[in-house]
């Protein structure tokens, strides 16, 4: 397969020798993505996952490796769908991951309500303002900050999108996790897990957090586990990072994919 200029295809990590298609100018995929991907839970009976916002199609193509669902990947930038779609292909995963370029306000309307088992996003971190100073190129902006769509924007489409019972699970900065749980709430999803990640076992403070949810829970109340840390004192991975990249441990380290 061709590839555009100034791309480059990559490992998926140490999985089953999957590629991925990434370009520099563009947000690649990062760690955050990774431990998501590794985190939401997926159920047998699970049939329909969506991913908004899933830019070069990193979350689908895991989540291959875990579940024989239809996953469609949402991307609302013409040029990184284009790019993902080409990652599915490359895969040979057409009959399983499909890619649309659409903005994800309007998937109800496409999809309809209560249509999807699974919802993940790993959704703009930072808050956006026209005078902010990116210093950044405009796919790395709008994958960042709220350009496009807010924290709040994401939610409400994941709860109206969520089957009852359905799962909500997503991947955000731990500064924000008052907000977080408003706005889980204020949609009427049921937090059921919590996660806090650290850079390093000896950090003080959680910088991102894995959270997941439910439409119409039911039963049981929030399970906050224990944290997962990124990287050792000396700066190697720690043995639960390498279990997720599926390496061992004699094996060369794993490229740095950082984005906590």
């Amino acid at each position: 397969m061709a590839k555009a200029r100034d791309e480059i295809i990559n490992d998926l990590l140490g999985y089953e020798g999957l590629k991925i298609i990434q370009r520099p100018d563009i947000f690649n995929f990062s760690l955050d993505s990774t431990i998501l991907a590794d985190f939401v839970t997926i159920k047998m009976k699970d049939k329909k996952i969506i991913d908004l916002g899933c830019g070069n199609g990193y979350i689908p193509i895991f989540l291959t490796l875990r579940t024989k669902a239809n996953i469609i990947g949402v991307e609302i930038q013409e040029e990184i769908a284009n790019i993902a779609k080409r990652s599915v292909e490359l895969n040979k995963l057409e009959n399983q991951i499909e890619i649309i370029n659409i903005d994800l306000k309007e998937l109800h309307k496409q999809f309809g309500p209560s249509s999807f088992d699974v919802v993940v996003t790993n959704p703009p971190y930072f808050k956006y303002q026209e005078s902010s100073n990116t210093n950044e190129s405009i796919y790395q902006t709008i994958a960042r900050h709220e350009v496009k769509a807010t924290l709040d924007d994401v939610v409400k489409e994941a709860s109206i999108l969520l089957k009852d019972g359905g799962t909500f699970a997503m991947v955000h900065r731990a500064e924000r996790m008052v907000e977080i749980l408003s706005t889980i709430s204020k949609y009427n999803l049921s937090l059921k897990r919590l996660r806090f990640v650290y850079p390093k076992t000896t950090s003080k403070e959680s910088l991102a957090i894995l959270v997941e949810a439910k439409k119409k829970g039911g039963d049981g109340g929030l399970k906050v586990l224990n944290p997962l840390y990124v990287e050792n004192a000396n700066g190697t991975y720690t043995e639960e990072i390498l279990k997720i990249f599926n390496y061992k441990k004699d094996e060369k380290d794993a490229s740095k994919t950082k984005n906590i």
